[in-house]
């Protein structure tokens, strides 16, 4: 009988490991992909990719205890070198090569040249065949951001007492409401894949206080843009016993402001690989809805016929103007029209044709909404009567505000849009691992 014990450590190194350590003219084991071989005559090159970097090898026909010959790109390989400091390698040192062991060949050429510094190809032909493409360092250092990102928004909101929860994406409701459901069967009733978290995330902060998740939203728009996806990753929080609406606008800034420091200190490798320059986020400024219509319209001599939403070239002209005239690559926009918020948005007190309600723009695109929820159940069953709206299918969501709920309010941040923003793409699909759009299903 054996047991296992928990995780043995191997004696395959890392780069980090290699380049804490002092192996100079010691031998190391290095596992990894051959992503390509340069072929010198006398000597060959030999790059292995590995998650964390590329590492240059020295194939030497004195030294080398094999023929390069044998070797191709992609196949995964375990290799026994010479350390040799040099500056002109990936990560300032190289390994001279003794021994190969070849681990896996591939059983086709690749059909895209990944171990080029820059893919030149189309989106639709990366997207066709995602898996090899990302294999690419420049294009899988887009979804380490994109981890360091998610990654801050746990940490910080782990930090300030949110509890993580995770909800279910088949309903009988949506949270939103509208047309733009993908509707399905389940066991002979009708549900349909949830637009939000929303409902869950109301109900469980009478439990938690603070809650979280990380997770896909569906949404059956027949938008074909470059800033639309049916299905995407949601950050959504939703918190208690709030004093106003400005408290979900803090705690954002917060996260915000955490994660620019975390992608600077733990990701300084992929944003310069990527040439990304973080924003500053010390302070967000904040603008009402109807104000920052008029300040585009005057600045910019444009009208826009839509009194009730921001259009695309507003928003951008709103990212314009805030970064003209105050420096900042975000804005919040606040007090959205009550007619085009859903049923929970709180309206505002002063003026009820208003809510108090935000979206967080980034460099002139829509990121996130939030903002405060009507909390009390008869004024909740107010606005749904003003409304029109049915009750069906609401009678779980609606039995937490029965029982008392405190004041609270939430957001959801779209995690693809955020990270294109971050990293300058100018196409939703180049931060998505793999795009649910009108045309795609695979792979």
């Amino acid at each position: 009988m054996e047991f296992l014990t928990g995780a043995v450590q191997k004696e395959d190194l890392g780069i980090a490991e290699i380049l804490a350590g002092d192996y100079e003219g010691k031998d190391i084991k290095v596992k990894g992909a051959i992503h390509t071989i340069r072929d010198m005559g006398e000597v060959a090159f030999i790059v292995l990719r590995r998650r964390d970097g590329l590492i240059q090898c020295v194939y030497e026909p004195g030294k080398s205890q094999f023929s390069v010959d044998d070797l191709k790109e992609a196949d995964t390989v375990e290799v026994c070198g010479t350390y040799k400091s040099d500056d002109r390698s990936p990560n300032g040192f190289e390994l001279r090569l003794d021994t190969i062991t070849i681990l896996s060949e591939p059983a086709e050429p690749m059909p895209l040249q990944i171990n080029k510094w820059k893919l030149n190809t189309s989106l639709e032909a990366k997207l066709n065949n995602r898996a090899v493409a990302l294999r690419n360092p420049r294009e899988r250092a887009t979804f380490r951001i994109q981890e360091g990102i998610t990654r801050g928004f746990r940490d910080f909101l782990y930090n300030n007492g949110f509890t993580e929860i995770h909800t279910p994406k088949l309903g009988a409701k949506s949270a939103e409401g509208g047309a733009n459901l993908f509707k399905l069967e389940y066991f002979h009733r009708p549900a349909i894949l949830q637009q939000s978290p929303q409902f869950y995330k109301q109900m469980m902060v009478g439990v938690f206080d603070r809650v979280f998740e990380t997770a896909p939203v569906f949404r059956a728009e027949k938008h074909n843009t470059k800033r639309h996806l049916n299905e995407y990753t949601s950050l959504d929080f939703e918190m208690g016993y709030i004093d106003g609406f400005e408290d979900i606008m803090e705690m954002e800034t917060g996260f915000l402001q955490y994660t620019m420091e975390l992608l600077k200190t733990s990701y300084a490798k992929e944003l310069e690989l990527l040439k990304i320059e973080l924003p500053d986020v010390t302070s967000i400024p904040r603008v009402r809805f109807d104000e920052a219509k008029q300040r585009v319209a005057e600045k910019y001599n444009r009208q826009f016929r839509n009194p009730f939403d921001l259009e695309p070239e507003e928003e951008i002209l709103i990212g314009q103007y805030f970064k003209e005239e105050y420096g900042s690559d975000f804005v919040f926009v606040t007090h959205y029209p009550s007619k085009k918020r859903p049923f929970y948005a709180m309206d505002d007190p002063a003026d009820e044709t208003y809510t108090l309600s935000f979206d967080l723009l980034f460099r002139g695109l829509e990121i996130t909404t939030g903002g405060q929820r009507i909390h009390d159940y008869n004024k909740l069953m107010e606005k749904i009567a003003k409304r029109g709206m049915e009750t069906e299918g609401m009678e779980s969501y609606l039995s937490a505000f029965k029982h008392g709920m405190p004041p609270h309010g939430g957001l959801g941040i779209g995690l693809e849009r955020l990270t294109m923003q971050l990293i300058g793409e100018d196409n939703v699909r180049e931060a998505t691992l793999f795009p649910r759009d009108l045309s795609r299903l695979e792979p």
